[in-house]
């Protein structure tokens, strides 16, 4: 067992009791507040963290008296898929969990992991930003027990491996890491590459070993997860802009005053806020330690060369799940928008 696993078992074994005794009775009372559980897979210091922090401190300023928030980051409360169920049964009341995660409830966020789903940056905040068309796609995991409450920013993904990829042709033959997602494996499959799913905790030693000869992630990974010490080589093909969703039990919810679910509903919005600007700042400080202290190369390709590999797969994508067609036509209908602004 390597140092990090280590200690993140230790970590979660000095909290289990406590948490084994908070989890045994769903919204359990503690000196007369109620304790909502919040789990999510970062560090302490992710902007995600940050911005749930900023969620905690806005309801119990304004809430106090009723509600205590409790942050369990480092994936204490078990793997995403796992405080997913928890939030389902309403064992916890919140998790931030990713798109591909949320797949298995609801058809509709298969298309985050689209490839060149947004033309730009911008076109992809504005259309998580529009909250008004967003609410009818968080709707869609009721039936489940569960709904978004809002999104946090996690970047671009791209790929990056132990030698350069500079090209399409650059990948193929070779063996990526993927979300464990069934269109994230077609993309890799339409550069030419091996797509091999796995866990985000395995890639590091998968890499290290030649098991895996890459994997695609934001710039975050090269050094919260260390893998800028086995991967030297990080290249800008934007294949996908993939946010993650804080997601709430639905009971919860719906067992809210109107004017705590206000509260609930601004503290989210203000948490989303945080977790942006941060995420920026985290970014550049990100690709500063990778370049000068982790050695790693950063390279800019010709983005519409890889685009053209794989937009074949958005027409299959739509006639295999017609779930995403109106999701994917208000979000070309930015992309046009934001052409005729330039």
């Amino acid at each position: 067992m390597n140092v990090r696993k280590m200690m993140k078992k230790l970590a979660a074994l000095a909290l289990g009791t406590a948490v084994a005794a908070s989890l045994s009775g769903c919204g359990s009372l503690t000196g007369g507040k109620r304790i909502i559980r919040i789990s999510h897979a970062q560090s302490e210091t992710h902007p995600e963290h940050l911005g749930l922090l900023a969620f905690k401190e806005y309801v119990e300023e304004k809430l106090g008296d009723k509600y205590e928030v409790q942050i369990f980051p480092n994936e204490l409360l078990g793997s995403a898929q796992k405080a997913i169920e928890l939030t389902q049964t309403g064992a916890i009341d919140f998790v931030v969990a990713g798109t591909a995660n949320l797949e298995t409830f609801a058809d509709v966020y298969e298309i985050f992991s689209m490839p060149y789903l947004f033309d730009s940056e911008e076109v992809y905040k504005s259309v998580m930003q529009d909250t008004d068309y967003m609410e009818k796609v968080y709707e869609s995991t009721d039936e489940a027990g569960f709904r978004v409450v809002t999104w946090y920013n996690a970047g671009t993904r791209n790929f990056y491996g132990k030698t350069p990829i500079k090209t399409p042709e650059d990948l193929k033959g070779k063996k990526i890491r993927v979300q464990q997602s069934p269109a994230s494996v077609e993309m890799v499959k339409a550069f030419g590459a091996a797509a091999a799913p796995m866990g985000f905790g395995e890639v590091y030693t998968a890499i290290q070993q030649g098991v895996i000869d890459g994997a695609e992630n934001n710039e975050l990974a090269l050094t919260n997860s260390k893998h800028g010490e086995v991967a030297k080589y990080y290249s800008y093909n934007k294949h996908q802009m993939v946010p993650d969703m804080l997601v709430a039990n639905l009971k919860f919810l719906n067992s809210l005053s109107p004017e705590d679910y206000q509260i609930f509903k601004e503290a989210a919005a203000l948490s989303t806020e945080v977790e942006m600007v941060e995420w920026d700042k985290s970014i550049e400080e990100a690709k500063k330690i990778a370049a000068e202290e982790m050695g790693v190369e950063f390279i800019d390709v010709d983005v519409e060369a890889f685009k053209e590999k794989v937009l074949p797969l958005h027409e299959t994508m739509l006639q295999e799940n017609d779930k995403i067609r109106d999701l994917y036509d208000h979000i070309q209908a930015a992309n046009e928008q934001a052409k005729g602004g330039q």
